[in-house]
């Protein structure tokens, strides 16, 4: 019977979550077809190469006749090169000495890209930035710490058909008995350089192991992400956290886990204040933890100003404000609001992943042009850390 103060019953909560299960259903019948793998798609021409690589177009053209490197691909019509992967120019790399990997001595970066509000650009940042990385040549882990897996459906995985909670994310990692490193879940992506820890709604049943375990072993929210980090960073130069978008036990973990801070910040007044919040509340909890055991301090901790409007007064004027309260702490780099950012993830593309026309439009260069900054300046912070490129930073007069 129903209610007439009331008149929304469960029913008809449950046919809405229905019909909304159905365009979820389609959307992804769409953007995940059978046997659709997701391939990079994107090619460079000898002059991008060498550039990528630091040698001549002469030098590439030279390997490649004495057999160092492979001789490239050529249209069978027109006999011209069809251009190089990102692996063979990788492989360039290698060949040449100017892969760009950290030293065996050099501390893996372990990043995090946190705030605890949502629809602040945490995982467009997340997965720009591995790329951005991976085109340069680093090698790179990405671990979604998500349970809405918005990193893992953008690198092209279907988290409720690919990924099995119980064998392919964090979450046996946290059950009691449970793996003692971290190998089980990486998994290699269609990016060269780029391996994945997935996530989906399974994991936050994590929450719920943190909890029954921390009364029996107060240690083991600081140190269990940290440990399983550590089992597998000697492979890495920089592993990406991206954590949810709330204070849980996961995020507390991925505070202990990692050893540097992006925090992406809108300028405007709601998302911003949540930022304030969120450093005020990130304070606190660290405060706390070290009073237990569980001091952490960060190579660097970094506000990005994303979702940057310059059309609104307010962002402006609210900008303004976070370089006068942090002269310091910002990026100098701001990702601003692009719609190409927004087109390239409605077909779970990266805007890195656009290929043909589409990327040689004056929009896509503009928005390429701004993640770019981003990614360059946090590669800088990351390279700081390193002593082995210490030399190499003072030469290019960065130190």
């Amino acid at each position: 019977m129903t209610n007439p103060d009331f008149p929304i019953t469960l029913d008809e909560i449950e046919a809405l979550a229905s019909r909304a299960d159905v365009v979820i259903d389609r959307l992804r019948e769409r953007l995940f077809a059978p046997d659709a793998e997701k391939r990079l798609d994107v090619r460079f021409n000898v002059r991008t190469a060498s550039e990528m690589v630091g040698r001549t177009e002469k030098a590439i053209r030279d390997a490649e006749a004495d057999g160092r490197l492979p001789e490239p691909e050529k249209d069978p019509n027109t006999g011209r090169r069809t251009g190089y992967s990102l692996a063979e120019v990788n492989r360039m790399r290698e060949v040449f000495g100017t892969l760009p990997h950290r030293a065996p001595g050099d501390p893996a970066t372990v990043l995090a890209v946190q705030n605890f509000k949502g629809g602040v650009g945490k995982s467009t940042v997340t997965v720009h930035l591995a790329q951005y990385l991976a085109l340069k040549g680093y090698r790179v882990c990405v671990i979604d710490c998500d349970s809405q897996a918005s990193t893992t459906s953008m690198f092209g995985l279907n988290p409720d058909v690919d990924v099995n909670e119980n064998e392919d994310t964090l979450y046996p990692f946290f059950q009691h008995g449970g793996p003692s490193s971290l190998h089980y879940a990486l998994r290699a992506t269609y990016w060269p350089g780029v391996a994945l820890i997935p996530a989906n709604l399974g994991l936050y049943d994590a929450e719920y192991e943190f909890a029954a375990r921390i009364m029996r072993e107060e240690g083991f929210v600081l140190d269990r992400l940290r440990a399983g980090i550590e089992s597998i960073s000697d492979q890495f130069d920089v592993i990406l956290l991206d954590p949810p978008p709330a204070l849980g036990m996961i995020s507390l973990s991925v505070l202990r886990a990692a050893n540097a801070l992006v925090v992406p910040a809108p300028p405007n007044n709601i998302d911003f204040g949540s930022t304030a919040h969120f450093l005020r509340m990130m304070s606190a909890t660290l405060q706390e933890l070290a009073e237990h055991g569980g001091a952490r301090g960060y190579h660097f901790v970094k506000v990005l100003a994303t979702k940057m409007n310059d059309q609104k007064g307010a962002h402006q004027v609210i900008k303004r404000m976070m370089d006068a309260v942090f002269p310091q702490d910002m990026l100098q780099a701001v990702l601003k609001d692009s719609a190409e950012i927004d087109n390239a993830a409605a077909n779970l593309q990266s805007v890195y992943e656009i290929t043909g026309p589409a990327a040689r439009t004056e929009t896509h260069k503009r928005c390429r042009t701004y993640l770019d900054a981003v990614g360059r300046e946090i590669e800088v912070l990351i390279r700081k850390t390193w002593p082995s490129h210490h030399a190499a930073l003072r030469k290019e007069g960065i130190l």
